[in-house]
């Protein structure tokens, strides 16, 4: 039997629209305010997709920037996958059409979409690991990458406030001992489908068709049991850090950053609170962008690698949490 080759990310990039919509805006049109959705979020705005962009857009974005970090020529690529809940169309696939918009339609590579909501991009990391592991695959692009603010009620203050749009890539390919590439040392895939409709968007699929009614009804917007869905978010957090450190025999001092999924402030603080772990531990940027679903994760793994916070050979934890219910960690050695 053939050994599984270790895999390990060689580049990172990241994509968000120009447009910004401060939290100044909703003051307008609800019943809130900037102080009211910052001390109840974290969040003080978040970006917009234009009306002529599309998540494949936002993807060719953000995965340019990972190439180029990665120095990895996009010929090479042998598997794209795209994280999303906000495809451009139920299909064909994002990932095809970024395919194709990278240039590489007429190669014979895979390209497929994953859709575990916020843990996307954890899912997506997973997903390469195991075909670089088993040999299938030397180069992976995977991104993360929603325009979620195609899918929000407007007049709906619980959830129109929370979300944003973006992009994050990452190049993965077999472990490396040039110092330039960023070893993955585990990954974790967690569900829970007897929760699945506490975040969801319930028409538009075979259970319910879009009609007239389901238009009328508001179906096609996104959905949240907020106190419910609060609660799985520090629980997944809490579980899947205190998981890692046991598994990866880590201290505190073994760590380098914890880069979570960016959904709400008051998650983090309960988290920290259980778990002792300082705060400067915690890679956060969720006051810019807002909850931007799968992309937020590798969204702020780049703005924190550019930025220099990311200290070689310490330990890097990635936890996600969101819709399915779906869960999932990642170790990196920086």
């Amino acid at each position: 039997m053939s050994a599984v080759l270790q895999s390990a990310i060689y580049g990172t990039g990241a994509y968000v629209p120009k447009k910004v919509l401060p939290n100044e805006y909703f003051a307008k049109t609800l019943d809130t305010s900037d102080e009211w959705i910052t001390t109840r979020t974290g969040i003080r705005r978040r970006h917009i997709a234009a009306d002529d962009q599309a998540t494949s857009d936002l993807c060719l974005h953000a995965a340019k920037a990972a190439l180029d970090d990665s120095k990895v020529p996009a010929g090479e690529l042998d598997l794209i996958l795209v994280g999303t809940i906000t495809p451009d169309y139920e299909f064909p696939s994002t990932a095809c059409l970024l395919q194709d918009k990278l240039g590489l339609s007429h190669t014979h590579i895979g390209a497929f979409d994953l859709s575990a909501a916020c843990s996307g991009f954890g899912y997506g990391l997973a997903t390469a690991q195991a075909y670089i592991g088993s040999g299938m695959a030397k180069r992976v692009l995977v991104v993360g990458a929603e325009i979620l603010s195609r899918l929000l009620d407007w007049s709906d203050r619980t959830t129109c406030i929370l979300f944003g749009d973006g992009a994050g890539a990452a190049v993965v390919g077999p472990a490396r001992n040039d110092g330039a590439s960023h070893t993955i040392l585990s990954t974790r895939m967690h569900a829970d489908g007897s929760r699945a409709m506490l975040l969801s968007v319930p028409a538009g699929g075979s259970a319910r068709p879009t009609s007239a009614a389901t238009v009328a009804e508001k179906m096609h917007y996104l959905r949240m049991g907020g106190r419910e869905v609060f609660r799985f978010g520090v629980t997944a957090v809490i579980d899947m850090l205190s998981d890692v450190m046991e598994r990866h025999k880590l201290s505190v001092e073994d760590i380098g950053a914890i880069i979570p999924h960016q959904a709400n402030i008051r998650i983090i603080e309960s988290a920290i609170e259980r778990l002792k772990i300082p705060m400067d531990l915690f890679v956060m940027n969720l006051h810019e962008y807002g909850n931007t679903s799968a992309a937020s994760i590798p969204m702020a793994l780049d703005e924190a690698s550019r930025a220099g916070r990311l200290t070689k050979g310490k330990y890097v934890i990635l936890v996600a949490f969101g819709a399915g219910l779906t869960w999932s960690s990642t170790v990196l050695q920086w």
